[in-house]
């Protein structure tokens, strides 16, 4: 430890902050994610632009994002069900390879100049199906590979830092290359970043998992993962309080544009920098989260970080001055991540081996397959009360859910300290 302007910094705070990378199972997921990650984030911008170069349409754009996403409320359940069933990394390396097929199928239609609104309508709806099996079995895998409990934590904010590190360098390079090589290229590159993790899943070495041979329907499988869910109080507080989230507090993202431009009077810069301030307190909740070494603080974070989320956003929804939605947005951003991603560790921490895959597979629904409601629902009351007021609205349910969670944090915390 060494005195900096008065302020004590110990050196092993960096070995902290990435300790989960000392496993080599996850060194190799996380070197794998981190240049595939880059992809998909250039062809995310190079998809965007290009649908708004064919058709200059604002409905289109949406109907893209919708495409990509609502197949999770429908698949994300019984994916769940099939990640208890299924050898893990071996569906993960399976839902990569297709979506560099994707990938690969875009990049040949568009430099083909064969591509439509109609093709990239229906490949964002098959990535959407890809995405909904892949994310209950990804998120399942993480205890996989890391072997003490009291690092999933860490690895699961890594991976959250990773994401949003991603989201800062991704869409600066994929703007570039549409300007140099266009947007068949951008999707080019992404199918090539899938190589990466795909090698590094195939080159882990994972002690084979004997699970339970299990009988009956995958109907009859995933009751019983909403049973065990809803009947473990703890598993179902934290649920309860993601969904409420997702429905209420993050459709506030696809209104952003409104604000940057209706609000505050700027243009597609000023929504880069509002973009940028949320993203930027995302990074920050996320290293917060992964410099954490102990667990039984969490349930305490989770309900201060909610409730941070919430409140930030409610000032940013009645804000018309920059420099405070900035800082509101700043806040927002760490709340939302630390108080996303400790939920998930939480679940993952206190769930059963057995039922991990469906239990996360119901907390992986609550974000991807319940926001585009929320969005839709926020959307169409906006149209009567106006955005900041609908935002507000809403941030004052997210403010009311994270209190009542606050009076069941013991609950959640003794079922963590039974469970280690």
């Amino acid at each position: 430890m060494f005195p900096y302007r008065g302020l004590p910094v110990r050196f092993d705070t960096f070995r902290s902050v990435f300790r989960a990378l000392k496993y080599r199972n996850y060194r190799l997921y996380y070197y794998g994610q981190s240049i595939s990650l880059i992809g998909v984030w250039v062809q995310n911008i190079a998809m965007g632009w290009l649908v708004y170069r064919l058709t200059g349409s604002a409905l289109l754009l949406g109907t893209i994002a919708f495409a990509l996403q609502i197949p999770s409320l429908l698949i994300t359940p019984f994916a769940g069900v099939l990640a208890d069933r299924w050898d893990r990394r071996k569906v993960i390396t399976l839902t990569q390879i297709m979506s560099m097929l994707v990938a690969f199928i875009l990049a040949w239609l568009t430099l083909a100049e064969l591509i439509t609104v109609a093709w990239i309508i229906f490949l964002a709806l098959f990535n959407g199906v890809i995405l909904a099996f892949d994310t209950p079995f990804r998120q399942s895998f993480v205890p996989d590979i890391i072997t003490r409990r009291e690092d999933l934590s860490n690895a699961i904010a890594l991976n959250s830092s990773l994401y949003n590190l991603a989201r800062f360098i991704g869409p600066p390079i994929g703007g570039l290359l549409i300007a140099l090589v266009g947007e068949g290229w951008c999707f080019f590159i992404n199918g090539v970043s899938f190589l990466a993790v795909i090698i590094a899943l195939m080159a882990m070495r994972i002690q084979k998992v004997v699970r339970p041979q299990r009988f009956g329907s995958i109907f009859s499988q995933l009751r019983e993962g909403i049973r065990y869910a809803w009947n473990f109080r703890a598993i179902r507080y934290l649920i309860t309080l993601v969904a409420l989230s997702s429905f209420f507090g993050l459709p506030f993202q696809a209104l952003m544009p409104l604000f940057a431009a209706e609000i505050l009077g700027g243009d597609s810069q000023m929504l880069g920098i509002l973009t940028g301030a949320l993203g930027a307190g995302a990074l920050a909740g996320a290293f917060f989260l992964a410099a954490r070494k102990n667990i039984r603080s969490i349930p305490v974070i989770t309900f201060r970080t909610a409730l941070m989320f919430a409140l930030g956003l409610s000032v940013f929804a009645l804000s018309s001055y920059t420099t405070l939605s900035i800082i509101a947005l700043v806040f927002t951003g760490f709340g939302m991540i630390v108080h996303f991603n400790s939920t998930n560790t939480l679940i993952q921490s206190i769930a059963d081996e057995d039922k991990r895959g469906r239990v996360v597979s119901l907390y992986s629904l609550t974000f991807m397959g319940i926001t585009p409601l929320g969005s839709l629902l926020a959307g169409a009351i906006a149209e009567y009360i106006g955005v900041p007021f609908t935002v507000f609205f809403f941030s004052l349910i997210c403010i009311s859910s994270a209190l009542l969670f606050g009076t069941r944090v013991r609950t959640v915390f003794v079922s963590l300290h039974w469970k280690r």
